[in-house]
């Protein structure tokens, strides 16, 4: 299958995936050899680099098997001298990241057009949704006293503050405002650790909810629902600390955890983006391979055992940059750093970091990674769960073993005796599909004594519950053994669906007859749709009720010729 994709993109201009691939591969070293000078981490990772490459061909490949799939169907639906709807061109585009190119020569070759103006307005109608969504409208700011907002939330979680200025926002028809505080012990969201909530004590001890941290343009910005009417007064900030703690935990867990991916998968993992919640944590990083699951395992040990360890957390706050480096704290590439930066240590784990974390890794508790996918050509992403969420999830999969032992009556080898039942399973499938063979074989022969004809055309008929795949094999069953001109119409049903299919000879095809066209216009009389090709299509509905008259019509259709 990829071969035959590969022809066709080289086919339609896509020629840096075959003749000059080995080029390219060729020139890579090269390149990085010119440019390790200025950018060593290049070099460093130049296997890394090659597989992404490599990744990156195969994916495209897999988006254009998809995307022809789906090219495919919808040409035949519309049949030769078609125009392909704006919004279908827009799907493939946007969905299946279809290049609009390739359509349109794919089109141009089946003698099709685009609906060039409906794919605009399409493109149009998502940039509007996409403004709509980001738009932020905002007030000016209204100052209360001069100064500049400070952090104390490393080493307080509740401080006594002052509002510094406030302004009004507005964003999807919800009114809110944005407030600084001179002091502040809420983390504002940033390097993918979410921001705090809390609250607000005025002097007469009423609570306002804060209930989120932003950063607007490098300023801590509290978001509130709702201002205190005096806003002169002191107040005193609280945030949420069982929330606090538990993304500390969250967030103290993925240092933990790239260091345990490098152990085990080697030193280019290297994150590449991460998400710090209460409830979740994701970590993204460069690697070129699904993991394994004794890999994934191997992780999961490596990180609990640090976690029991209970490794005291050691913070240097405003150290050089280059002193930082020289204690093995990992620097992102990519990343821009001040001359100082705050490192975080972990035993063997020692990073740049701004983000809060805990005094120690025994109070993570619990630590489980949940699934583990790729994001993107040398891109992977853990998703994992610590403490009591991580708790809850392994209370779940021993609920839902203890459920799958009760139905086989807790026997202690559930595992030999779920086993068993899909080999039971497999093997009346097999039974079945014989059975249904043999009916179908014992139909055909019965539908072979039909002498009707509608013109010179003989008419073949078959109704009843039967599947479609059996249908189809009898469909081109008769076209290999029969030469005159033929139709072979089938009003079926399966399940609660009714099925339309209809075969027509290469002699009746040449007689004008075209299976795609017929079957797609009898469709409406049982309130469904479909199509294929001019010798071969099928239809399905929910109104079985109309088969009759569906029937009728194709009698009729082909009658005409």
């Amino acid at each position: 299958m990829i071969r035959r994709i590969l022809r066709r993109a080289v086919r339609y201009g896509y020629t840096f995936l075959g003749r000059k691939e080995a080029f390219m591969y060729a020139l890579l070293p090269v390149l990085i050899s010119s440019m390790g000078s200025a950018y060593p981490e290049l070099k460093a990772q130049q296997e890394l680099i090659a597989k992404v490459m490599k990744e990156e061909e195969d994916s495209f490949l897999r988006t254009l098997e998809s995307g022809i799939k789906l090219l495919d169907k919808k040409i035949e639906e519309l049949g030769s001298k078609g125009i392909l709807s704006g919004h279908d061109a827009f799907v493939l585009y946007d969905t299946f990241g279809f290049p609009l190119d390739l359509t349109e020569l794919i089109l141009r070759e089946h003698g099709m057009q685009l609906d060039q103006v409906g794919f605009d307005e399409e493109m149009a109608q998502q940039k509007a949704r996409a403004r709509n969504a980001a738009q932020l409208e905002t007030e000016d700011w209204m100052v209360l006293h001069e100064g500049e907002s400070i952090f104390v939330g490393y080493d307080q979680t509740d401080v006594e503050c002052r509002v510094l200025r406030y302004r009004k926002v507005k964003q999807k028809n919800k009114d809110f405002y944005q407030v600084v505080l001179s002091h502040s012990p809420f983390y504002a969201e940033m390097g993918g650790q979410v921001g705090d909530s809390g609250y607000l004590m005025a002097e007469d001890e009423t609570r306002y909810l804060i209930r989120d941290t932003k950063r607007e343009n490098n300023l801590p910005v509290h978001l509130m629902d709702k201002l205190p009417e005096d806003l002169s007064q002191t107040f005193h900030a609280y945030i949420d600390t069982d929330r606090r703690r538990m993304a500390e935990a969250n967030h103290t867990a993925t240092h933990l955890l790239h260091k345990a991916l490098r152990d085990v998968l080697g030193e280019h993992v290297e994150q590449k983006g991460s998400f710090v919640s209460p409830e979740v944590l994701r970590f993204d990083f460069a690697h070129y391979n699904k993991l394994t699951s004794e890999e994934i395992r191997r992780v999961e040990e490596i990180v609990s055992s640090k976690i029991r360890q209970n490794i005291t957390r050691k913070e240097y706050r405003n150290v050089p940059i280059e002193e930082a480096k020289k204690m093995g704290a990992m620097a992102l590439f990519g990343e821009k750093y001040g001359e100082e930066v705050r490192v975080l240590q972990y035993d063997d784990s020692i990073e740049l970091c701004g983000g809060t974390h805990l005094p120690a890794t025994g109070m993570i508790g619990t630590f489980r990674i949940v699934s583990e996918s790729s994001i993107a050509a040398g891109i992977r992403r853990i998703e994992a769960l610590t403490g009591s969420n991580a708790d809850r999830y392994l209370y779940e999969k021993e609920d839902t073993l203890a459920e799958i032992k009760a139905l086989f009556n807790n026997n202690p080898k559930v595992v030999n005796s779920i086993r068993k039942l899909i080999e039971e399973e497999t093997q009346l499938r097999s039974e079945i599909d014989l059975l249904v063979r043999k009916q179908m074989a014992q139909k055909k022969a019965a539908i072979l004594t039909q002498h009707d004809y509608i013109g010179s055309i003989r008419f073949l008929y078959l109704e009843g519950e039967y599947r479609a795949d059996a249908v189809k094999d009898i469909a081109f069953q008769l076209r290999g053994e029969l030469e005159e001109p033929f139709i072979f119409l089938a009003a079926t049903q399966e399940g609660e669906k009714c099925l339309l299919s209809i075969a027509l000879s290469d002699a009746a095809v040449a007689l004008g007859a075209n299976a795609s066209n017929l079957v797609r216009s009898a469709s409406s009389f049982i309130k469904g749709g479909g199509g294929g090709q001019p010798h071969f299509a099928t239809a399905g509905g929910k109104d079985i009720s109309g088969l009759p008259k569906a029937v009728e019509y194709i009698k009729q259709e082909i009658q005409s010729l």
